[in-house]
């Protein structure tokens, strides 16, 4: 499965547009691991007997990932009003990418319209990086997630850490905004970060869903990716002992089963 996902996820990133190539192929191991979490938390059924439903993932690999692993369906659900849509070149190519690869693309405002209409029942419903940008509440959503999801089927929310190990240390020294002045005064709609959980937020959402056997794990994909050198070093020194404190970490995860 590895070589096979690592390939395919490769092959996949360098047919974007050429400004996004190098982007794509760096974000491979971060796809990589959410493909693993979805595959793990619905073990043992293998890929061709699932189906997934993937929410606010834009043009992101990870759908393509899940479609080239053969899972059986692969549903992509997202609004597509991101600057990279609409500013970098081929936004409408890259959806073709998804669809050539398998991927059925749904082009909606997830909170404003749900997935109570959506055919069919899912094994595994995600959704990476994305509700920290919603503008209003996913409650209801999250009731028709549950809904949507077979019987024994996973729900997995991944987030940025809003009090990360970071931002710990960088908020006393009065760096602690999530988005630019530009992005959020200069632009006619904000696409930010209008909200960053903890990992109690997490456990509230797992409750209010009344999702089973919930865990948390964390990650640090941002230090990885960070622009400063000394950050990206930092992090591969700290990662592994962070991992055991989630509440520190600067990506949180959490899984949960719909009760059989």
């Amino acid at each position: 499965m590895q070589n096979n996902l690592h390939e395919a996820l490769a092959k996949a990133a360098n047919r974007y547009p050429i400004e996004l190539v190098v982007e794509q192929v760096n974000d491979i191991p971060r796809i990589f691991y959410h493909v693993g979490l979805a595959l793990k938390g619905i073990e043992p059924k293998p890929p061709g007997e699932l189906e997934i439903c993937d929410l606010g993932g834009g043009v992101g690999l990870f759908s393509i990932g899940c479609a080239a692993l053969g899972f059986r369906r692969t549903v992509l659900v997202d609004d597509f009003n991101d600057f990279i849509n609409s500013n970098v070149g081929g936004g409408q190519s890259i959806l073709d990418l998804h669809r050539d690869s398998g991927v059925e693309v749904v082009s909606r405002d997830v909170i404003a319209k749900g997935i109570s209409d959506l055919e069919g029942y899912f094994d595994i419903i995600t959704s990476f990086d994305s509700m920290e940008h919603w503008h209003n509440s996913p409650k209801q959503l999250f009731a028709e997630v549950v809904a949507k999801l077979k019987p024994g089927g996973v729900f997995i929310l991944g987030v940025p850490n809003s009090v990360n190990l970071r931002k710990r240390i960088s908020v006393p020294l009065g760096k602690g905004n999530w988005s630019s002045m530009e992005h959020w005064y200069e632009q006619p709609q904000f696409r930010g970060h209008v909200r960053e959980p903890v990992v109690e937020d997490l456990i509230y959402i797992s409750n209010d869903m009344k999702l089973h056997d919930v865990e948390i794990f964390g990650r640090n994909w941002l230090g990885y990716y960070s622009r400063n050198p000394a950050v990206r070093a930092l992090t591969k020194l700290m990662d592994y002992p962070l991992r055991l404190r989630p509440s520190l970490c600067s990506d949180l995860y959490m899984i949960g089963k719909k009760p059989n």
